[in-house]
């Protein structure tokens, strides 16, 4: 059986990155605070595969309902999610009983930005 596998853009037309490539310059203090609470969002598997879920998403946008079944409780799932909304990762909007998350469309270029090792 095969498999497909859905890449992301590493930046969206109108995305913004916060910072130069690592090897380019040094970050400033203020982006290495905002890069790091970003990674470290990430660096708990429950946390990257919500992440991966709603990026992965065919609109662009998912709702909790579709993307909570990662093993844990729904509190948990909740929890996670705002981590992630904290570090600025997602944002979120609430439909009726539903809450719809999407991906802020900075981060992939800005995170991509980052991890570029240049020309």
């Amino acid at each position: 059986m095969a498999t497909t596998v859905k890449t992301l853009p590493l930046a969206a037309p109108d995305a913004v990155p916060c910072c130069p490539p690592i090897t380019s310059a040094e970050l400033s203090e203020a982006d290495a605070v905002r890069m790091a609470a970003m990674f470290k969002a990430l660096s708990d598997p429950v946390r990257l595969r919500l992440f991966s879920r709603v990026a992965a998403h065919e609109n662009g946008e998912a709702c909790v309902c579709d993307i909570a079944d990662v093993g844990v409780s729904q509190p948990t799932v909740s929890h996670h999610l705002k981590k992630l909304k904290d570090a600025g990762l997602l944002t979120s909007e609430r439909r009726g009983t539903w809450v719809y998350y999407r991906v802020e469309p900075s981060v992939l270029a800005a995170m991509g930005q980052m991890l570029a090792t240049g020309p």
